[in-house]
């Protein structure tokens, strides 16, 4: 009798699986309703979406999804730009123009996506492990969903991981990409800059060490809580922050790599705490909650 259970239980799981890959919504194409005039070429530039963060970003990093999906030119503007920048024009910026570009860049799109998908349809299936409301819902986000950048066609997963992490050796890059998840970092109110890059990535890696559910000291238990962005990019932070630093043996790597970078924005004494051996690294759970704001403003 339990293996015939059994049996009828893998049959009809097999069922729904199969089924739910036939039939599954397919993520819509995101198209833009507004970009640039027929024969026109204007400069690139931030301002779109600058008014964007501006408008819609609150000091908590939590969007307005709402009243960004009733007023979305702008955004729309901005994504239009990224895809008709002139290759020749992005390869004379400096390294750290490009690092703020495909930030913005990877930033940008994924308010896109929300806004083209927004309110978020929960399937039955993916909410038994993720929150209705959540980026992971939307199926094929990263991976599928395809928008135009300087010319080219690319997924958000391509901007991330074959661009960003894999062109540039810049760690700091997980302090400020937003995947629309409150376990994120805080979506800044302001597009990030070149010239101003190293100030907003220090700025941008304090605001999420100050957050108890991205890192905290538990001094009684000898733990360190850190966010499991840092367990998912380790390996990003060695060639920068890889060595001895002040920390006893007997950690890896990754993990030694790990609490050097987060030590630089500490205060002396949790400093000198991570520099001890008497503390064991614990990753937090990561919130997929959609990072949006509590009490969305009237549309008027």
């Amino acid at each position: 009798m339990r293996v015939w259970r059994l049996s009828l239980l893998i049959l009809v799981s097999v069922v729904l699986v199969g089924w739910w890959l036939l039939f599954r919504p397919r993520p819509r194409v995101v198209s833009f309703k507004t970009g640039p005039v027929a024969g026109t070429v204007k400069p690139f530039s931030y301002d779109d979406y600058g008014a964007v963060l501006a408008a819609f970003v609150d000091t908590q990093g939590l969007v307005d999804y709402r009243a960004l999906k009733a007023s979305r030119s702008k955004l729309d503007a901005f994504a239009a730009a990224l895809g008709t920048l002139a290759p020749a024009v992005y390869s004379n910026w400096s390294q750290k123009d490009q690092i703020a570009f495909w930030i913005n860049a990877y930033n940008g799109l994924t308010l896109e996506a929300i806004v083209d998908h927004y309110p978020i349809q929960a399937s039955l299936l993916k909410s038994a492990i993720f929150p209705r409301n959540s980026i992971r819902q939307i199926p094929g986000v990263w991976t599928e969903l395809r928008f135009e950048v300087v010319g080219k066609e690319m997924t958000l997963d391509h901007i991330e991981h074959q661009i960003l992490r894999k062109r540039f050796n810049a760690p700091h890059i997980h302090m400020a990409l937003v995947c629309a998840g409150k376990g994120c970092p805080p979506l800044r109110s302001e597009p990030y800059i070149g010239e101003r890059l190293d100030e907003q990535f220090s700025d941008q890696t304090k605001k999420l060490l100050a957050q108890p559910d991205k890192f905290r000291i538990d001094r009684s238990k000898g733990r360190v809580y850190l966010s499991p962005i840092f367990d998912w990019f380790g390996s990003d932070f060695v060639k920068t922050y890889g060595g001895e630093g002040k920390l006893k043996a007997g950690r890896s790597s990754e993990e030694k790599a790990i609490l050097n970078f987060i030590a630089e924005h500490l205060e002396a004494s949790d400093r000198d705490y991570l520099a001890t051996a008497g503390y064991t690294v614990v990753y937090l759970d990561y919130d997929w909650s959609l990072n949006e704001q509590a009490t969305p403003r009237e549309i008027s």
